[in-house]
């Protein structure tokens, strides 16, 4: 039983809202960042502990607060004591089993979904949990780990690129989740290429070992398909149930959410390659069976006649004439050959060589 799964199970029975940490600990050491910025002003730091962060509810500018990190549950018990955080919220955070979804609050927004990439070695793909809360002015942000794809959102904050310091805390929640989800081309592309390259080595060498190849590209499938079906209703409630998403940000939302389609497309697309390559690889081995068996087929067909005659002479009767012909040995080998011959010359005639 792994890690994660005992975790589950030391939660069942407990009271809802029960703060446990559900998953694999990919962090020693929570690490807390925060950029907080207007369209004049930019400030960038490192917390060493929770509540340096707590002034930033009531801040005018606009608060982003990020945390690397779950294990640490009492520091997210206090955080969420702090910014009035329900319960059952921060239990959606700690379980990082959950599916993405939106929940609306009085004074808050949640949003949970999956951060996809691709291992060092190219073989798997890494599946990361990460939950946005969005308030009027600030916007926490909870990872596994540190390492993400929104340095291109910190660098355009640093040098007031664009609009995105002109506007609010949710369009940044919109950015954030818009890079999400671009990056999900690229793991669909990287399994893209990888589909075809088993395609083209099923067409040429089928091996034993590639059956093991597709079945493990097929549960990687599962787990992109877990991670983008949900989100696409996640970003529909966002566009159209949020009070705190202005209409103008909604308006990109439309946006995501025409990406997750292509992806969810993608993926599908996907799924049915893999089901065809699976039935090329059956189709190549049986073909390569056949070929095998012909073959055999052929090589035992010559032999019959060859045998028949070998079994004749090699008769223990004491009265065969051809036994005494002076050239009885050199004609049997004559005549074998002969047949040998003219079963070859009719079977290219028949196309079975």
């Amino acid at each position: 039983m792994n890690d994660s799964t005992s975790q589950f199970h030391k939660k069942t029975g407990m009271p809802p809202g029960t703060l446990i940490h559900v998953g694999n600990r990919k962090e020693d050491k929570t690490r807390i960042s925060v950029i907080d910025y207007n369209s004049t002003n930019f400030e960038e730091y490192t917390c060493k502990k929770i509540e340096e962060s707590f002034t930033l509810k009531d801040s005018k500018t606009v608060s982003w607060i990020n945390i690397d990190g779950l294990h640490n549950v009492d520091m997210i018990d206090r955080l969420g004591k702090n910014f009035d955080l329900h319960p059952l919220l921060l239990e959606d955070i700690l379980n990082t089993r959950h599916r993405p979804k939106t929940e609306e609050f009085d004074n808050y927004t949640f949003v949970t979904l999956k951060m996809l990439g691709v291992s060092k070695d190219r073989k798997s793909i890494i599946t990361e949990q990460v939950s946005f809360i969005l308030g009027e002015n600030w916007l926490i942000s909870f990872q596994e780990k540190q390492g993400d794809v929104f340095d291109i959102v910190r660098e355009r904050l640093r040098g007031s690129m664009g609009n995105i310091r002109k506007l609010g805390a949710d369009y940044l929640l919109y950015r954030l989740m818009d890079i999400v989800v671009d990056n999900y081309f690229f793991v669909t592309e990287h399994f893209s290429d990888v589909t075809e390259e088993l395609e083209g080595q099923v067409l040429t060498d089928p091996e034993p070992d590639i059956l093991q190849r597709i079945q493990r590209l097929k549960k990687q499938l599962i787990a992109i398909r877990k991670a983008v079906n949900p989100l696409r209703e996640a970003v529909s409630l966002l566009e159209k149930d949020t009070k705190l998403f202005k209409e103008g940000t909604k308006r990109y939302l439309r946006d995501v959410y025409e990406h997750i389609i292509q992806v969810n497309d993608t993926i599908e697309s996907q799924r049915d390659s893999l089901s065809s390559i699976m039935d090329l690889y059956h189709t190549s081995v049986s073909n390569r069976m056949n070929e095998i068996m012909k073959v055999l087929t052929i090589i035992s067909t010559i032999f019959i006649p060859l045998t028949f005659i070998a079994g004749i002479y090699g008769m223990n009767f004491e009265i065969i004439p051809e036994l005494k012909w002076k050239y009885g040995y050199l004609g049997v080998w004559g005549l074998m050959i002969v047949i040998f011959i003219a079963m070859i010359i009719y079977f290219k005639k028949k196309k079975w060589l």
